[in-house]
């Protein structure tokens, strides 16, 4: 596993290092934040000093209120912020996610949240939330509401999502982070931060921890 326990200073340039216009083919003046050493190659980060869990109240697939807070408390998250139009990074993350997923016991599988976070909520609404999460995995539970609200509750991840925009084809896309982070069910806490370079196999190894709350 490459892992890698960061100073607490570096930790939000990390989190903010990855930045994605999924589709666009040009993500060159997408900013990014500087850190002090290459991190490009790690699927893992156990962080020193873990997140808060974002306080957001959004809706869910079934247009109803979901309270992330409330409702995953003491439960083994996995939160991440993209959008179902993303030809690349979010298909494959959410999918990789869902066939790692499928290696643990069912009884881990029921006490694991995925939480899938739109960066395009005009256009991810609940319905075409629902539909594309059953295509990888209805247990996962997709959130939509106002762009500014889901903003606010990814920067305090170190997640940097922008407003969806054309790029120079009349593309609509969302330049947006790409990390998952993991929540400890015993802390509440994001204390594991993977990058869009966390394979299937990384996910397959470190769930079975993620789910008791132990380091990765």
């Amino acid at each position: 596993m490459r892992k890698k326990t960061f100073a607490a200073a570096s930790l939000l340039a990390a989190a903010m290092l990855t930045l994605s216009a999924c589709g666009s083919g040009d993500a060159g003046d997408s900013p990014v934040a500087v850190v002090s050493e290459d991190t490009s190659q790690q699927a893992a980060t156990v962080l020193d000093q873990p997140f808060e869990k974002p306080d957001l109240v959004l809706t869910d697939t079934q247009g109803k209120k979901y309270d992330l807070r409330q409702e995953t408390a003491g439960r083994p998250t996995l939160i991440y912020f993209g959008y179902t139009n993303c030809p690349d990074v979010c298909p494959l993350t959410m999918n990789n996610l869902a066939v790692a997923k499928k290696q643990l016991p069912q009884a881990d599988q029921d006490k694991l949240r995925i939480v899938f976070v739109t960066t395009d909520p005009d256009r991810d609404t609940p319905a075409a939330l629902g539909k594309w999460l059953k295509g990888i995995d209805p247990q996962v539970v997709g959130l939509t509401g106002g762009f500014d609200t889901v903003q606010a509750g990814a920067r305090t991840l170190g997640i940097t999502i922008e407003p969806p925009h054309k790029d120079k084809n009349g593309k609509t896309v969302s330049t947006h982070g790409t990390q998952v982070i993991a929540f400890s069910p015993k802390t509440d806490a994001g204390y594991v931060l993977y990058s869009e370079e966390a394979t299937v196999d990384d996910y397959t190894k470190d769930l079975p921890k993620i789910i008791k709350g132990e380091n990765p």
